[in-house]
């Protein structure tokens, strides 16, 4: 076994493992530590694959960046984690079945997977020989996969706006402002004027 064998081996096992610690993990300070895990195990793939630029991106935005960004959210919020996973035990057979399905699709995958005899030579070479890997990823992002791409960006802001109503809470106990009943108030009918003559009050 070659030395690039050996480290795509444990590089694989250490991100399917902390993908999985990710999901069984009670406690959510520490998925978010088994997701930087599995974070910084695939910039060490993308190394292996010639996509240096990819793997340098995967550990500055979303190790630097985001994973710490869910740490600090998870560890300063006051969220009732028991409520959240008695609310999640309703959901609970919709989850299994789309496991169940999502497991067979892997199935289906895997046993129709062949190696293909060029593939140590494009793995050799992932970019063209006259274009930098940079470049090359920028033509396939934005110009052959665009549309994919897009749709990505807009699953991750579903997604974010799905985890801000999910912790969002209302109190009824505090006044709020409302803004365009500020601004849709007609002044005749928010201002009364007195006449009042001298010597006399209010």
């Amino acid at each position: 076994m070659t030395v690039f064998s050996f480290a795509f081996y444990v590089f694989s096992i250490v991100t399917v493992m902390a993908g999985l610690m990710v999901t069984i993990s009670r406690n959510p300070v520490h998925s978010v530590l088994w997701l930087i895990l599995a974070f910084l195990s695939t910039s060490g793939l993308f190394v292996l694959l010639g996509a240096e630029f990819v793997a340098m991106l995967l550990i500055i935005v979303y190790v630097g960046a985001v994973a710490v960004l869910f740490l600090f959210v998870v560890m300063m919020l006051d969220i009732d984690f028991a409520e959240l996973k008695g609310e999640l035990a309703r959901y609970m057979p919709l989850g299994l079945l789309i496991g169940v399905v999502l497991l067979f699709q892997i199935a289906i995958g895997v046993g129709v997977w062949s190696v293909a005899q060029q593939a140590e030579t494009l793995r050799g070479a992932v970019a063209p020989m006259e274009i930098e890997n940079t470049r090359a990823l920028g033509m396939l992002l934005y110009d052959r996969y665009f549309l994919l791409f897009q749709l990505a960006g807009l699953i991750l802001l579903v997604a974010m706006i799905g985890a801000i109503l999910l912790t969002l809470r209302h109190r009824k106990d505090i006044k709020r402002q409302n803004v365009l009943q500020q601004m849709w108030r007609d002044p005749a009918k928010a201002m009364e004027l007195k006449d009042v003559k001298p010597g006399q009050g209010l």
